[in-house]
């Protein structure tokens, strides 16, 4: 993990670590969106119910990359939270430290293995052991559209990058920014992913899992980072350091048409009292209809001295059934398990959960770079850093791709 930036001192961490007793537990996470929040309550509701106390530790940022800092502290001080949010390949390497603890008694009574789909147990397993308890799946290729601005239009929902353009360039006709975006370098990816996905499944594993240099730097990746600067073309001059539920928010309120965002950001729209299909329209990213990028959110239990059956039973908790059926529908996701009903879910929702089980049945569920669960932390943070450039202009979209090559390789 690159934790260059590591100023934390001990002194400050213990400060931070608040007053956890054994039969709390202490969660560090960044779910501090207005949506996320009211998500998250749903848990801490649900283990004040057990008489399990909660000491929150949030650490804002939308990709997890601040936290992920933060943690590296408290583990660094050896004082490691009792259950931390955390993604992808960041659980395989700290389980490869040897630092996290074991959930297989919960997991095996519970019998997890039986509805928690083999691409999410790759990683909350190691060794063949429970590590984390999977709280949700949330898929990235999505575009939320405000219905009003659509209509103005006078164009269709669009299918296809044309089309896409078309919607774009009407809308700023309109004199509205056609597309609210927050400049962040995991943001970017985020659209990135999405973009390279739209050129084909082939194309996505070959460059983004499989890390072929042909195609990481081939015409088909010139494209893609063509059709990344049409984008950067429909962004207002506002966008630098924007946190992503800001550009939600532009959304709503009609100052912007579209925004390109994985599905926590329907979390922001029901917050805000809008109805799929009436206020909002939630459609795949043109191109990439079928297929999914997907990340999941997952509790890691550390290896801890106390608070072992507070941690259990947080697990527990998650695991549960009605517990996932009610967080999902408050924060976008759809449920990590596969045998929770739909019939709570909106329009937008149940469109998740039928295309993540078609897509899981023709392998078209694809691991998301931008978000930690197709490639280790230094190769993400690698692509991040020539996706990002490029779309500040610093880059032209050959000379990006020939920029990512070495990168790539460099970070192997």
């Amino acid at each position: 993990m690159n934790f260059r930036h590591l100023t934390t001192s001990a002194a400050l961490i213990a400060l931070m670590a608040g007053t956890a007793h054994s039969d709390d537990v202490e969660v560090l996470h960044w779910w501090t969106s207005g949506g996320e929040a009211a998500a998250l309550n749903v848990l801490k509701d649900n283990l004040a119910g057990q008489d399990i106390g909660w000491v929150d530790m949030p650490v804002a940022g939308g990709g997890g990359e601040s936290a992920m800092t933060t943690l590296r502290a408290r583990v660094t001080a050896g004082n490691a939270p009792t259950a931390v949010q955390m993604l992808g390949f960041d659980i395989i390497d700290w389980a490869n430290e040897d630092v996290l603890g074991n959930l297989n008694s919960v997991a095996t009574s519970e019998g997890w293995d039986d509805v928690v789909p083999e691409a999410l147990q790759f990683f909350s397993k190691h060794d063949g052991n429970w590590i984390a308890a999977p709280v949700n799946v949330h898929s990235t290729n999505w575009v939320w559209i405000n219905k009003a601005a659509l209509d103005k239009t006078g164009l269709s929902q669009p299918t296809s990058w044309d089309e896409l353009v078309a919607v774009l360039d009407a809308m700023k006709a309109n004199g509205i920014t056609p597309l609210a975006h927050g400049g962040q370098a995991w943001q970017d990816a985020t659209i990135f992913d999405a973009v390279v996905l739209s050129l084909g499944d082939d194309f996505y594993k070959s460059s983004m899992i499989d890390l072929n240099t042909d195609a990481l730097g081939g015409a088909t990746m010139v494209e893609a980072f063509e059709r990344m600067g049409t984008l950067r073309g429909y962004v207002d001059d506002n966008f630098s350091g924007r946190d992503w539920n800001l550009a939600s928010a532009m959304v709503i309120n009609g100052e912007a048409g579209m925004q390109m965002m994985g599905d926590w950001a329907k979390g922001e729209f029901l917050r805000a009292d809008q109805t799929p299909g009436e206020d909002f329209v939630c459609i795949r990213f043109p191109g990439t209809q079928g297929a999914v990028t997907f990340n999941s959110d997952q509790f890691v239990m550390f290896d801890v001295e106390n608070g072992q059956d507070a941690q259990l039973a947080m697990a527990s908790a998650v695991m549960d059934p009605v517990f996932q059926s009610a967080f999902n529908v408050v924060k976008g996701s759809v449920p990590a398990r596969t045998d929770v009903p739909n019939t709570a879910f909106d329009a937008c929702g149940q469109k998740g959960m039928a295309d993540l089980a078609d897509a899981g049945g023709k392998g078209r569920l694809f691991g998301s770079m931008a978000h930690g669960h197709s490639v280790p932390a230094s190769v993400k943070n690698a692509i991040y850093d020539v996706v990002t450039a490029h779309f500040n202009g610093e880059y032209d979209a050959k000379t990006a791709a020939e920029e990512l090559v070495n990168a790539v390789e460099s970070a192997q």
